[in-house]
């Protein structure tokens, strides 16, 4: 009990999350046994960031960064826009189509929000859109970026329960494609509501093609990532390192938009991501032992199952769970933290452990745009100056939709892993 009292209360107290993690852990274990048990800390640090995996998420966070600056992914933007650009709120629409691209680059949702907050946002504003609802349709694609591979929660979740992170990556992209269709859809019921405006024309066939053929060499990022992790052929660390290689060569040869102050800034962003999630999942190791000691997984999974041992509510109050803490903590520390304590519950009630990954994944990135943690909600109201709490309200239909798919997902187990089983990554 007094390490969740010393948790909180550093939390409460602005602690950064990672060091309120370590400091906790530290707590617990001369709690444990006096100072003794601190020589332990050192191993549980070293070991909790000595996964291969993990190499993957600094490489694919590098490559979403020089596709960024090269102007790789405003090709994207302007193909997603002759697409779709034709109806109704057709920026909106653009807006998450191209999320759709996006993610298949970088699988960063803020990384989505901060691109789009600065593009597409007064973009739509110029065509007449409201502010805030330009946030928000931004706000609400940009989860399809870490739920669409490649995703570095997925990295993160396969590496510390030892699953298939391809398996993962499988299972991410039909959800991720089916929270676009209800989102546009949204946007179709909204349009009268939200006054959007009418495009003056329609794309023509050969505008469509001659920016298909613009975007061939962007559109190939993601064919080479998805298409050689699920093909068997690469690992995904080695497609992260590859999609590096390959966003290089198109920056510098292809498009000549790459400059060395320009890639010394992505690697500086680049090492500031990585600090603050390497921090995090290094302490959370002498926090994780601490737990693992004190039995409080089994203690969990026996409270919950006192509750309920029926399959579909106990998956409710883990999707609760995460949602509610989602909103007020950061997601990596929740995946770090509650996996290896609710994984096991899971399996006690007959999941396979890759749909548990995807519950953890949709529930966690719905967390992005909650109040009052958001972190796509921080990001969106930063960059374009939008009141956090109008965003939010334009986004509730959003959230209220997203959270739909995440249940219809999580209780329709033929549609969440029908192609990690047609891959061959699960039974």
């Amino acid at each position: 009990m007094i390490v969740l009292i010393a948790f909180v209360l550093l939390i409460a107290f602005g602690m950064p999350i990672g060091f309120a993690i370590g400091l906790s852990g530290v707590i617990g274990l001369i709690a444990m046994g006096g100072d003794q048990f601190l020589a332990i800390g050192p191993s549980k640090i070293f070991n909790g960031l000595n996964i291969f995996p993990f190499l993957a998420m600094p490489f694919f966070i590098l490559a979403g960064e020089i596709m960024n600056d090269t102007g790789i992914t405003q090709r994207l933007v302007k193909l997603a826009q002759v697409l779709v650009g034709r109806f109704r709120g057709g920026l909106a629409h653009t807006n998450m189509l191209a999320s759709v691209f996006f993610a298949g680059l970088t699988g960063s949702a803020t990384a989505d929000a901060a691109a789009f907050g600065r593009t597409l946002v007064p973009a739509m504003v110029d065509q007449g859109y409201k502010r805030d609802y330009a946030c928000a349709v931004t706000a609400a694609g940009s989860i399809i970026g870490p739920t669409i591979p490649p995703s570095g929660l997925m990295v993160v979740y396969g590496s510390l329960m030892g699953v298939s992170i391809a398996g993962l990556f499988a299972a991410g992209v039909l959800p991720g494609l089916v929270i676009c269709g209800v989102c546009m859809l949204v946007i179709i019921i909204g349009g009268n509501r939200e006054n959007l405006p009418k495009a003056e024309r329609g794309a023509t066939l050969r505008e469509v093609m001659d920016q298909f053929v613009k975007s061939l060499t962007a559109l190939a990022m993601p064919v080479i990532i998805l298409g050689g992790i699920l093909g068997g052929i690469v690992t995904p660390t080695e497609a992260a390192s590859i999609a590096v290689a390959y966003a290089l060569f198109i920056g510098a040869v292809v498009y000549r938009t790459l400059t060395f102050k320009g890639f010394y800034m992505m690697l500086v962003r680049t090492a500031r991501i990585m600090g603050v999630i390497f921090v995090i999942i290094a302490f959370a190791g002498i926090l994780g032992w601490w737990m693992s000691f004190e039995r409080i997984p089994q203690l969990i999974a026996e409270t919950v199952l006192g509750l309920s041992d029926n399959r579909y509510v106990v998956i409710a109050i883990i999707i609760g769970l995460l949602l509610i803490v989602g909103m007020v903590m950061d997601i990596t520390a929740i995946l770090i933290i509650l996996a290896p304590v609710l994984v096991p519950l899971t399996q006690n009630i007959g999941l396979d452990p890759i749909h548990a990954g995807i519950i953890f994944i949709l529930a966690l990135n719905i967390s992005l745009m909650t109040p009052p943690v958001g972190a796509c909600l921080f990001v969106l109201s930063s960059v374009t100056g939008e009141k956090l709490e109008r965003i939010a309200i334009k986004l509730f239909p959003f959230l209220l939709a997203e959270i739909a798919i995440l249940f219809v997902f999580a209780y329709w187990e033929s549609a969440a892993m029908w192609l990690p089983r047609y891959l061959g990554y699960a039974q």
